[in-house]
């Protein structure tokens, strides 16, 4: 069996972890799809923009290996691959059903996703409720879980921060932080969180890192402060693997805060 990708996925989230888990618990952000030229499929879009949701089905690109056991991050132990929508398959195909915004000669927009930035589109199929919908399914392992999501908040401060960043290369942080903390945010072995005192943990987003405030009671998390990840000795060396120190040094001068003020004792 031999497919050809029809065309490509455009977004800003670049990196596995930008992703949301599902497309429709994504935290905003939208996506172009641009099929390829020469191959008439403008007149294969015609009559789609009639639908509100489309099937999208394309390739797991970044995947290089499948497992038979893997740990969803609701679940807290490991269940069969075919009982999750885990990326690591052995036909490395995702299926994901979301928002048709508009059709636009070669151009596909849709709303919230859980694709990445150069996934190759293998089919666009149409979403029909009579067809695709069967709301009182069984869920199998969902259904008896019973830990409810956490409310994620951003103080004032920090959605400033937040703004700033995504105007400057950071485009995928908010989505990132929400869906990150909503379910099973203190998962050590899941995601990159520490604790920092006993209402305060601390989660990284590459090379930054973010301060939030935990409320056991309400299951309730504030996001209260973003901060780089360098030190300052770090940050003034010659060195920059990822390209972004510039970006580093002008959030410090912007928001007054010294790289690595928090976790470096400063």
């Amino acid at each position: 069996m031999v497919f050809e990708p029809i065309g490509i996925f455009q977004c800003a989230a670049q990196y596995p972890y930008d992703a949301a888990r599902q497309a429709e618990v994504a935290a905003g952000g939208e996506g172009m799809i641009e099929l390829n030229p020469g191959c008439n499929y403008e007149q294969a879009l015609q009559d789609l923009a009639g639908f509100s949701r489309i099937w999208l089905i394309y390739l797991f690109d970044r995947n290089t290996h499948w497992k038979p056991l893997t740990r969803p991050p609701r679940s807290p132990h490991k269940v069969g691959l075919f009982a999750s929508r885990a990326p690591y398959r052995p036909n490395p195909i995702g299926l994901s059903c979301v928002q048709l915004c508009s059709v636009q000669g070669r151009r596909v927009y849709v709303g919230a996703h859980d694709l990445l930035d150069g996934t190759p589109i293998l089919d666009i199929k149409p979403y029909i409720p009579y067809a695709d919908s069967f709301p009182d399914a069984g869920c199998g392992w969902l259904d008896v879980l019973e830990e409810e999501a956490w409310q994620v908040e951003f103080s004032e401060s920090a959605q400033q921060q937040v703004d700033w960043l995504e105007q400057h290369g950071a485009g995928c942080i908010q989505a990132f932080l929400v869906q990150q903390l909503r379910d099973r945010p203190f998962d050590t072995r899941k995601k990159r969180v520490s604790v920092l005192d006993d209402t305060t943990w601390e989660i990284a987003y590459r090379t930054w890192r973010i301060a939030f405030q935990v409320n056991e009671a309400l299951r309730y998390l504030t996001v209260d402060k973003l901060y780089s990840g360098y030190t300052l000795s770090e940050l003034e060396a010659e060195e920059d693997p990822y390209q972004d120190k510039a970006v580093h040094k002008a959030f410090c001068q912007r928001f007054g805060d010294r790289a690595g003020e928090i976790n470096n004792g400063a």
